[in-house]
């Protein structure tokens, strides 16, 4: 089988009608390719016994490899196992080996089963099933013409638990030759794509290294792309010449988020902080909180929407918000060197802006933001002007004031 003779069917009204988005498929194929597997194609399609129906014919026909994932549940919409009995000429029977995997699931659990839950068992009459240690409804195999087919759960975590253990070591016992990718991660910011592209050294990358982009906004992820012998080290050679070049602009590799680099060097570095956002509405302090032992550098936090707030809290005299008003750098600086006086941690933040859709001036328009660091060495404060909606303008604020506090904590190791 070749490698790329793989495709996934996605089933879900929901998908289609955009209530949520498919990261089965994003999944799959995020591990498929890191074994060295590359997909056909993909398809998704609705709750409509007709159009499953359809596609698992049209894929048996194309590919040898079908992952299916949605439509095993207990409720009426949930059809995906009488579609493939219909598709692959079987009757739909009470499978005895699901039915006790359903009936144990909740036995474990001490929980009463419900008798539409026996619906999880009625699958095509050569079906294997597949046991679902997370969830009620097993999944099962089939074979028909050549074709190796997976039915899984829609539900993410039930989907991707099976996924590993009952589809993924078939698909290497049958392919065992398949040559995993390797790839690298750059998550940079400060820098739009095409500048990106054009400050990369193509010319001087080793053979078969590839490039690729995506977007994680606010972030530009460039991804470095090598298999077969030699990979790890064509990948290493490349690495070093595109952070010749970008390396000022990066803030975190691979897997590892942003707040979680800044967590880790703000730990190594030994330093507490203090947080005052405004325009930000607690979305910088979210961040940084979702990190396990954020509490080693983090003092406190506080959201000073109001003006009242940031006199009551900060400091901040009445007189810099009359004259020069809460969105200035007067404010920004006053707001940052108030919390630190109060809280005495080596570093306080402040951010201060208008996120818009309104509030915007010609002087001062949506997505203007003022930031401010104070430290022992006083109080540095810049302007910036940011687009986008105002879901957009935080998110920009936020990752840049993250950009800050990485930049000072590596100072602080360096020195």
């Amino acid at each position: 089988m070749p490698v790329n003779d793989i495709a996934i069917l996605t089933t879900g009204d929901e998908l289609l009608s955009g209530e949520i988005s498919d990261s089965n498929t994003k999944t799959i194929a995020a591990s498929l390719a890191a074994h060295g597997y590359r997909l056909r194609c993909s398809l998704a399609v609705p709750d409509q016994e007709k159009e499953i129906v359809a596609a698992l014919e049209y894929l048996i026909g194309h590919v040898q490899f079908i992952i299916i994932t949605g439509g095993l549940g207990s409720t009426g919409d949930d059809r995906t196992a009488r579609a493939a009995a219909r598709a692959l000429g079987q009757r739909l029977v009470v499978n005895e080996d699901a039915l006790e995997m359903v009936h144990d699931w909740f036995a474990q659990r001490n929980l009463k089963m419900e008798p539409s839950n026996e619906r999880q068992a009625l699958l095509p009459q050569w079906a294997q099933p597949l046991p679902n240690r997370i969830g009620t409804a097993p999944g099962f195999r089939l074979q028909h013409c050549g074709c190796d087919l997976f039915f899984l759960p829609g539900v993410p975590v039930e989907m991707a638990a099976m996924f590993k253990a009952s589809v993924l070591p078939v698909l290497q016992r049958q392919v065992p030759d398949a040559t995993p990718f390797l790839q690298r991660t750059f998550k940079l910011f400060g820098l739009s794509e095409p500048k990106i592209d054009r400050m990369i050294p193509y010319r001087q990358l080793p053979e078969g290294v590839e490039v690729a982009f995506a977007l994680e906004y606010p972030l530009v992820l460039v991804k470095l792309k090598a298999t077969g012998k030699g990979a790890e080290f064509f990948l290493d050679q490349a690495e070093a010449l595109l952070l010749q070049e970008l390396n000022d602009f990066l803030l975190a590799r691979n897997e590892e988020t942003v707040e979680e680099n800044v967590a880790k060097l703000l730990t190594r570095a030994g330093l507490t902080l203090s947080l005052a956002e405004s325009c930000t509405g607690g979305l910088l302090s979210a961040l940084l909180t979702s990190q396990a032992g954020a509490s080693a550098f983090l003092e406190r936090s506080g959201v000073t929407y109001a003006d009242s707030a940031k006199m009551a809290w900060l400091g901040v005299p009445q007189l810099i918000l009359q004259q020069h008003g809460a969105v200035s750098e007067k404010c920004a600086r006053a707001m940052a060197s108030g919390l630190r006086q109060s809280t005495g941690t080596d570093l306080s933040l402040a951010i201060t802006g208008i996120a818009g859709p309104d509030g915007g001036t010609d002087e001062k328009p949506v997505g203007t933001v003022f930031l401010a660091l104070a430290s022992e060495a006083g109080v540095h404060v810049k302007r910036y002007t940011f687009s986008g909606d105002r879901n957009q303008v935080q998110k920009m604020s936020a990752t840049m004031a993250l950009a800050w506090l990485q930049r000072f904590a590596l100072q602080q190791l360096e020195a």
